[in-house]
This record gives C-alpha cells, structure tokens and sequence, in this order.
C-alpha cells in the first residue's frame, strides 16, 4: 500500500511542477491566466463507507484551476492592440466557431476584417448604420470601412452670437463693398450636394436702438440668383431681427417669436473672374436655416463663437480611435467623425467552467454558462483600452517559490518509495 501512496504522490509532485512550468513558461504570454493545481486526499472504501481508522491511499489532481485576474496593462500605441479592465473576454469567429480570449492583439486583414495574431479568427462586435448608429443584440465580424465619407448638403447653421447694444445707427444704403454701410460681417462654410465648399456672407446692419438688419449673400450672390449690386431690383433683401428691452432676441421678419432665417432659392456655382457659372451640384430644398435661438444684444463687443454647420465636404479616413466601451471611431478629413462599430465583450456565470484550447483562448462548456455579450463599461466587462496589451497575470516570484516547494514535494515522496522499499528488503532477508 505504501508504495501507492509514494507513486500517488510522485505524480501529484509531478503534475504540480508542470503546472508551475507552464505557468513560468507563459510569464511573457498575452493576457495569459496562471493556473494552480488542486489536490485531494484518497479512502479506499467499501460498499458500507470507511471506517474510523482508516488509513488514506494517497493523492489525485482534482482540478487545474485558472486565475481570471487581471493582468497589469503594457503601453504598445497600435490602435488594434487592446486589454480589458474587468472580466470581459473578446470573442473570436473562427469557421463559425466562437472562442473567447484576453489576448487582444489584433490587426486588419486584406479586407479590412479585424482578425487576431495569425489571422485564423475575426474579431466579433456590434455593427453601425449609416448614420453611425450601433445596432445592439447581434454579433458581425467586425470591419475597418476605409471608403470616402459621402458629403452632406448644410441644411442648417447656427452660432452664439452678441450684436453690441453701443453699436452706431447705420442709415447709408447697405453695399456689401463698402464697410461703412454695416456694422458686422459673419462667414459660414455651406456645402452643396457634391461636397462643395461655398461662403455664406452675412452682414448685420444697425437700423434702430433694438432693430438690426441681415443680409444674406452665398458666393457673393443673392441666394436667389441676382446680383449682390446696389440700386435696383437686385439689391440684397434684409431680415429684420428685433431684440426687447433685456436685449433678449423678440422677433425676426417681423414675427413674434420666430427664432430663425431660412435662406432659400441657392444655385450652387462658382464664380471666376467675377462671373459666376452653375457648378451643375444641387442644394437643399428647403433651403438653409440659420438660427438665432443664441442671438443677444447687450453691451459687449459683437462677438459670434460655438458655429455649428450639420454640412460637410467628402472626407477621406485618416485614422481610427476605440473608447472605453469598445465603440470604433472613424476620423475623417472633413473633421468629422464616425462610429463604425463595437467591440464586444462576453462574460461567463462561471469561468472556472471554460475550456482552455490553446493560443490564449477558452471555449464555452455546459459548466462555464452561455456567455452574455455586451459593450465595454457594462456591468462586470469591464472597459477596453486601446494601445495597449494585457499582460500575463503570472506572478514569477511565487512560481519560484512553487518550483522549489513541488521539487521538496517530489523528493519527499520518492523517500517514502526508498523506506518502503528497504523495509521489504528487511523481510526478505529475514525470510
């Protein structure tokens, strides 16, 4: 019997050198989790149970547990290298088959599809609409799009803007060519249908202690058509703007209430040498309001800030960014930007229950629990950080000291078989 208990425990010496080997082995892996050997005691036992005194038979490997810590987070600046702080894993699509790891070095293949190191497994996530929209709920490979953003026609533009209540009176017909005739100019960037980048002009003239006029111009045109000359049918048409005593914002056009001006009636063009030729882009229908919900007149410097314009040009991708809740970024050249989808992160009710397969990945078993899938920050996920690597959580100086103590282990076991085996020896000889 006491050689089975020596050989019982020279094999649990032995599994627990390897788990400590592998352990140390993988000190360097990405987003690595130790492991530790369990072990537990052995009865032999007849149908009725044991009895008071009996003796054990030795050890077995109950379990190789894994630690799901975090790991300490390593700088590396790629985008596409990620770590998750929190229980998270990321899912990986191989040929259907779903994998779930902390390794998150990734990159793009040919096609644009972030896949992991070897490229054998797409990175999994939520995709975006046009509009930039996530779409929760169902996973798709995930895809770096590096096509052109398609531009978008201004329907509207506003601002925060003060008309300084000192300003002078102006009653000199207004010419745009002529400083003296308005108080303050304002430019906006519109665009039209193709992307085109036209200056919307506008000049506020004082005309009274809380009246203003605005002219609009787009190309140095009137939006209708004509001419911006001074004199006759052509002349620039005004948009009278009217503050109450508190200098808040009253009426424009002479109605109560009304908050904004809709320039309409733009043909697109361009003018060269002074002689303006359709540029065969359209504009919006509607035409374009400018708002005047943040217009004041107090005593201040006229002074505009805060522009918003919901046009832009064709923008070219430049480069992309990923937040704390995995969502992908694009940043175009346009200076807007875009969400062009989500990394997700699954969790598990029981992690001690997934299988490890190798290449830092688990898969999900009866016992781990279906896995529940999410963005970063949500619940126990845990946020993702970009440029930068999860590091194995292997604590190098206590696997020393498991090396040292499981050698101990081992040799203290193999004397057990030495003094068994001289025992016999002595009954032999005795014989």
């Amino acid at each position: 019997m006491s050689f089975n208990i020596g050989l019982s425990g020279l094999s649990a010496a032995s599994k627990q050198l390897d788990v400590t080997g592998n352990n140390i082995a993988n000190v360097n892996t990405t987003g690595f989790k130790s492991s530790r050997a369990e072990f537990a005691d052995v009865y032999s036992a007849t149908k009725l149970g044991t009895g008071a005194k009996t003796i054990g038979n030795g050890v077995n490997l109950a379990n190789v547990s894994q630690n799901f810590g975090n790991g300490g987070m390593d700088s590396t600046g790629n985008v596409l290298d990620m770590g998750v702080q929190g229980n998270g894993f990321f899912v990986l699509s191989g040929n259907g088959s779903l994998s779930y790891t902390r390794a998150g070095t990734f990159k793009t293949d040919k096609d644009g599809y972030v896949t992991n190191t070897d490229g054998t497994a797409k990175l999994q996530g939520f995709a975006a609409d046009a509009n930039g929209n996530i779409i929760p709920g169902v996973l798709t490979n995930l895809r770096i799009d590096t096509s052109n953003l398609s531009p978008q026609t201004t329907t509207k533009i506003g601002s925060t803007l003060n008309l300084d209540s000192k300003s002078a009176v102006i009653a000199t017909p207004f010419d745009p060519t002529n400083t003296a005739t308005y108080t303050k100019p304002f430019s906006t960037t519109i665009y039209d249908t193709q992307g085109n980048a036209h200056p919307l002009d506008q000049y506020a003239v004082k005309t009274g202690s809380n009246t203003w006029n605005v002219y609009s111009l787009i190309d140095g045109r009137n939006p209708n058509g004509t001419a911006a000359t001074v004199g006759g049918a052509t002349d620039p048409v005004p948009v009278t703007v009217t503050f109450d005593s508190a200098g808040k914002l009253a009426s424009i056009g002479g109605v109560a209430g009304q908050t904004s001006i809709t320039v309409a009636g733009w043909v697109p063009g361009t003018v060269t040498g002074g002689v303006w030729t359709a540029n065969g882009a359209g504009a919006n229908a509607a035409g374009i309001a400018v708002d005047f919900t943040k217009t004041t007149q107090f005593n201040a410097d006229t002074a505009r800030n805060s522009i918003t314009n919901d046009g832009y040009a064709t923008g070219q991708i430049t480069d992309v960014t990923i937040d704390a809740t995995g969502v992908i970024s694009a940043n175009f050249s346009n200076q807007q930007h875009k969400a062009i989808g989500q990394v997700a992160l699954a969790t598990f009710t029981n992690e001690q229950g997934l299988q490890a397969v190798g290449g830092t990945s688990w898969k999900e078993t009866f016992s781990s629990g279906q896995p529940a899938f999410d963005g970063g920050t949500v619940g126990t996920n845990g946020s993702i950080v970009s440029g930068s690597l999860e590091a194995s959580n292997v604590n190098l100086t206590s696997e020393l000291v498991d090396l040292i103590k499981g050698q101990s282990y081992y040799q203290a076991n193999a004397k057990t078989i030495s003094t068994q085996s001289s025992i016999m020896q002595t009954i032999i000889q005795m014989a």
